[in-house]
């Protein structure tokens, strides 16, 4: 992509250089989880300027106050380099905390800066779910003398002989190269000069230039061409492009020739038309359409026309990793190996693994171990230990998810105990157990003293099994032995038994002996216990004169002697013998000199039961019973299964195994998984004694299963069938507010809220159950859920006291139920007075137009139903004339179209028996008693009653108004008066008054006032008022006209007025005439008389409305009149002009 950047304008170059870590970060913030937000409290400065040779230290500090887990913070040199891996000499990373302020200081130190360091840099600092970074250049000032001959050092790799560890990779090119001769130096500069972009990269590697994105931006402020105008393009391509990763973007640009062919090339490269590159042209329009972009998508592009390009990038951005499968909780034991596996949504995306709140690296010393397979991350612990508990975290730019680990300490089973041992002189002991780790050592113990190895004695551990062997046994080797596991508090003992011979003379005929050792593996007398799968062989001591026959029956099964062979028919008919040898079979008898071994390999439970070995001989027979008992590990329990489950908990049951195995069960292990795992987690190390269980700690919503293993002393048995998958869900709340809305002779309605608590599971819906007062047997009344807060119960008896509950049910079952206070009485509920409920709108007058339609709707209560009667003006209505409807809770008067014979004031009678209410929409009735209880001063006291009349609502308040007996004018004393009483001040002395009152409800005041019965007199105070005297001037006088009217002219079609004034007294009358013609009730005239102005208006005056006006004005005194001409204009055309209109000639009109 470097390659084309000789293509772009200067500020695009710039921009690229310069701010190619912001559009990185920008992309990361955009399809990530992380938000970007101010974490530096101080930042490097933007721009840094260094001697070569000088120390440069760079500081940034980051405030953790908001912050749940420690910053981690990356310094980055370009686009990707990450300078943590470039620690040493040459650069130094230190970072400091400071637990007062919480915060932390980050420096970056350059020893010794070689221009190699100049360039931009980036400090990124990241918190779980918030990150921040930040900018900076670096630049290196080198002397001038110094700076042409050594220029492209800062830019190459350093030589082997004096590279330092910090001097970057070796450049080992020139060793795959054959040795030529010298040759003369060549200028780089001149070479990247004249180049073609595309070829900068095959430039760098050839000459060793590592840093090619600062010789580009040298090489730029050393030459900057003139960017060369185009005439090829219209439109040139956008500087840049954005698309998410597997979208289509199509890239646009208008050439000038429509007919002219371009050339698309991707990194310098031709792109040939496909199905995923497809090139269109539709008139001076060029696009190349991009499908399913990927990331290898992510390149420059170039339009090309003749020597004209157009350039531009495509920036591919990632989608967010989702995570696909969860991660599973663990429970293991001290040293099991752990493997947290997850799956993520694409292919090599990154993982973070936390524990707790530290994120887990792969360092050699970290006993932590990653792999990755495809979709695949695991997380994996060799040997667990305890301080590995805790809860394990994985974390993805778009996805979570933990599991936690349990760790319990490791307790060591005996799968197979030491057995005590009876042996002859130089015969073998073999002591032999089997634990449940094959890692733990022991020692063993004679009578409480270590056993030492020698030549004679040997011990051995191999996998799980230790063996201590004795070989060529002597009466000292007599005693109890021991073997004690290292590590655990445990023992394991048994018994060595010596058999000592004598040889005795004895008589010939010695009738047969059997010497049964009731010692070594024998609980009782006679009764032997064999662990199923283990060897039994037992030695029976054989003596009498001459040798005797042994024979070994088991009920009808018989074992006979045959030349030291023995004949066994277990199952099989007497008919079909089976010959059995020492090495054959798996159930036979060995024979040796005065010793029968009974042995059977490999012992199951068909093997249990009586044995009987007879010895006989010529002197005589003896026999001997035994009972062999096969112990084993119990059969798996059966039917387990879930019988309840809570918000996280979930109740099991399972039924005891049918088989014990011989031994008593001692318990039980109980294990889990969710629906889909592979991996099961323990819920117990200890042996749980009962058939219930109450899983605990699972996720609710979530689908687990579960499996049962029995225990007894001999181990653990198969593990149960999987039980049924199920979900903890907790059951609802009981539903609130549980009331009875209505009750009749048979059904009760109740009402009820949803409940305050309903879960994961959701509310399938209710079930509502009753019975009688004193019974303890509920009824369902609902065979079906009912899903409506809401529900009438039907059939009930009458009289009866009934009790009802309602019940929510979801998939966790049924909640608690919802009670009622007390028992309800199923009767009808009689004597409810009726009540008219009318509507606001119709307690005033209701007005219709002629040929309306009239729906009038009035709700009303009472039971049993009431019957509605409608009367207009006190007789019923005419159902010919007004259709009434009624139900059970409103009536309805309906006319189609209004007439003027429908007028008149409607009644409403509502009665049920012998009550009923009443509803009429008139106007209230005046108050009542209006009188003046007091005057004093200034001041008189008013009381009223109540109107008798309130026109069927409430009276909302009083006007007052009062009058003097001179002007008899009334005027507003108060308004919305709410009491019946009043004070009314202010009054003037000397005057009587008399007050009115007006009643006013919803439909306003009522139509006759209340007047009072008695008056106010305001009397005088003594004082008396001496008139001046006064002469009255005489002001009569004839009309006279101080203001003539005058001549006008008006234009035809808008109105005018005349006027003139005129001073008369008494007041005269005045006369307009047109044409000596009085002007009567013509309404195009309008005549105005304002203190002696008077005004003729006259609209819109056609032609007919010119002549003579005359004004003429009359009193006792005399008269007087004014006259004047109106001419009338006419619009006409005349001249040599053609506009009409500029021209215009006059008609006086006579």
């Amino acid at each position: 992509m470097l390659g084309h950047m000789g293509h772009l304008p200067d500020e695009l170059l710039e921009l690229v250089l310069n701010e190619m870590p912001c559009f990185y970060l920008s992309f990361i913030s955009e399809g990530g989880s992380t938000e970007l937000s101010g974490l530096f409290v101080e930042k490097p400065p933007e721009g840094v300027v260094a001697n070569a040779g000088s120390d440069v230290t760079l500081i940034a500090k980051v405030d953790s106050t908001s912050l749940t887990r420690k910053p981690v913070m990356k310094w980055l040199k370009g686009k990707w380099m990450d300078l943590g891996s470039k620690a040493g000499k040459h650069m130094q990373f230190k970072e400091t905390y400071d637990r007062n302020t919480k915060i932390y200081t980050y420096e970056m130190k350059i020893i010794k800066v070689v221009a190699g360091d100049a360039g931009g840099y980036r400090c990124e600092v990241t918190a779980k779910d918030k990150c921040d970074s930040c900018t900076f250049e670096i630049t290196v000032e080198v002397a001038q003398q110094e700076e042409k001959a050594d220029i492209l050092s800062a830019f190459k790799r350093g030589h082997a002989q004096d590279a330092g560890e910090d001097d970057g990779d070796l450049d080992f090119s020139a060793l795959l190269k054959k040795r030529q001769e010298e040759q003369p130096e060549i200028d780089v500069w001149e070479l990247l000069k004249s180049a073609h972009p595309s070829e900068y990269e095959k430039i760098a590697f050839k000459y060793g230039i590592t840093d090619l994105r600062g010789m580009l931006k040298r090489l730029k402020k050393m030459h900057a061409p003139e960017p060369k105008h185009t005439e090829a393009f219209l439109k040139k391509l956008d500087s840049c492009y954005s698309v998410d990763k597997g979208k289509k973007i199509v890239l646009t640009c208008e050439v000038v020739d429509p007919n002219v062919q371009v050339k698309w090339l991707k990194n310098g490269q031709e792109i040939k038309p496909s199905a995923k590159y497809v090139m269109e042209a539709n008139g001076n329009i060029r696009t190349l359409t991009i499908n399913r972009t990927t990331l290898a998508d992510d390149a420059a592009y170039e339009c090309v026309v003749g020597e004209d390009k157009s350039f531009t990038e495509v920036f591919v951005k990632e989608p967010p990793v989702t995570i696909t499968k969860l991660m599973d909780d663990y429970h293991v034991v001290v040293g099991e190996r752990v493997e947290f596996e997850i799956e993520v949504s694409e292919e090599g995306a990154h993982v973070m693994w936390f524990f707790e709140d530290v994120e887990l690296h792969k360092d050699k010393d970290s006993k932590f171990r990653f792999k990755k397979d495809g979709r695949k991350h695991t997380l994996i612990i060799p040997e667990a230990t305890l301080e590995d508990i805790g809860m394990y975290h994985a974390w993805t730019n778009g996805g979570h998810t933990k599991g936690e680990l349990e760790v319990e300490e490791k307790q060591l089973e005996v799968l197979q105990d030491i057995a005590d041992l009876t042996v002859k002189a130089t015969d073998q002991a073999v002591f032999k157990c089997e634990v449940s780790d094959d890692k733990v050592t022991g020692k063993w113990f004679k009578d409480g003293v270590e056993v030492l190895p020698s030549d004679r004695i040997k011990m051995t551990h191999v996998g799980r099994f230790h063996k201590l062997v004795i070989d060529d046994v002597k009466p000292e080797d007599a005693g109890d032995y021991t073997f004690v596991p290292d590590g655990y508090a445990l023992s394991l003992s048994a018994k060595l038994n010596f058999l000592e011979i004598k040889i005795d003379y004895v008589p010939r005929q010695d009738p047969p002996k059997i010497h049964l050792d009731t010692t070594g593996n024998m609980v009782s007398q006679n009764t032997i216990i064999v662990v199923a799968g283990n060897k039994l062989r037992l030695d029976v001591e054989i003596t009498g004169e001459p040798a005797p026959t042994v024979v070994w029956t088991k009920g009808e099964k018989l074992m006979l002697p045959h030349q030291n062979k023995f004949i066994s028919h277990w199952a099989f008919p007497l008919t079909l013998l089976q010959i059995v040898t020492e090495t054959e079979g798996r159930i036979r008898v060995e024979s040796r000199k005065d010793l029968s071994c009974f042995v059977i390999e490999g012992a199951e439970r068909e093997d249990e039961g009586n044995y009987t070995i007879c010895v006989t001989n010529p002197a005589g027979e003896d026999k001997a019973n035994l009972f062999i008992k096969i112990v084993d590990v119990p059969d798996p329990p059966e039917n387990v299964k879930c019988t309840g489950v809570g918000e996280d908990t979930a109740s099991m049951i399972w039924d005891p195994p049918k088989y014990d195995g011989g031994a008593p069960v001692k318990g039980y292990l109980m294990e889990r998984k969710k629906k889909g795992s592979s991996r099961w987690t323990k819920l117990n190390f200890d042996v749980y004694p009962d058939t219930t269980y109450e899983a605990k700690r699972m996720i609710e919503g979530i689908l687990y299963e579960m499996r049962v293993f029995a225990v007894n002393s001999i181990g653990l048995s198969p593990p149960s069938l999987t039980s049924k998958p199920f979900m903890p869900i907790a059951p609802t709340s009981e539903p609130t507010r549980l009331s009875v809305h209505d009750v009749t002779d048979s059904t009760c309605s109740l009402k009820w809220l949803a409940p305050e608590k309903i879960g994961a599971g959701g509310l399938d819906g209710y079930v509502i159950e009753y019975c009688k007062e004193g019974d303890t047997e509920w009824v369902v009344a609902n065979q079906e859920l009912c899903e409506r807060q809401g529900f009438v119960v039907r059939g009930l008896p009458v009289g009866e006291k009934i009790n009802f509950r309602v019940v929510a049910v979801n998939i966790a079952g049924r909640s608690p139920p919802a009670l009622l206070g007390q028992p309800v009485t199923i009767r009808e509920i009689m004597g409810q007075h009726p009540k008219i409920r009318l509507p606001r709108a119709l307690r005033t007058k209701y007005i219709r137009k002629v040929g309306e339609k009239i729906n009038l709707v009035i709700p009303f209560q009472g039971k049993p139903r009431p019957v509605a009667i409608w009367y207009k003006d006190g007789q019923p209505v005419d159902p010919k004339m007004v259709n009434v409807r009624s139900s059970n809770v409103d009536t309805i008067l309906f006319i189609r179209a209004a007439e003027r014979e429908h007028s008149g004031t409607y009644e409403l009678v509502l009665k049920i028996e012998n009550m009923e209410d009443r509803a009429t929409v008139i106007m209230p009735g005046p108050p009542v008693n209006v009188r003046v209880t007091d005057v004093w001063g200034f001041n008189a006291a008013l009381e009223w009653d109540p109107p008798t009349d309130d026109g069927n609502c409430e009276i909302t308040g009083y006007t007052i108004q009062k009058a003097d007996q001179k002007t008899k004018e009334w005027f507003t004393v108060y308004e919305h008066n709410r009491r019946t009483n009043c004070t009314v001040s202010d009054l003037i002395m000397g005057n009587t008054y008399q007050f009115r009152v007006y009643s006013e409800n919803l439909c306003g005041l009522s139509e006759e006032p209340r007047v009072s019965k008695n008056t106010a007199v305001i009397a005088k105070t003594g004082l008396e008022m001496k008139k001046a005297t006064y002469k009255e001037q005489d002001m009569s006088c004839m009309p006279k006209f101080t203001q003539p009217l005058v001549d006008r002219s008006v234009v035809a079609g808008y109105s005018t007025a005349i006027s003139c004034s005129v001073r008369a007294f008494p007041k005269p009358k005045i006369i307009w005439m047109k044409n000596k013609m009085i002007i009567d009730d013509n309404p195009k005239y309008l005549m105005v008389n304002n203190q002696g102005v008077l005004t003729l208006r006259i609209r819109k005056p056609s032609t007919f409305d010119g002549g003579v006006y005359m004004c003429r004005a009359i009193n006792e005194l005399g008269q007087d009149e004014v006259e004047c001409k109106l001419n009338n204009p006419q619009r006409h055309c005349q001249g040599r002009d053609d506009t009409c209109g500029r021209h215009q000639s006059t008609f006086y009109g006579s």
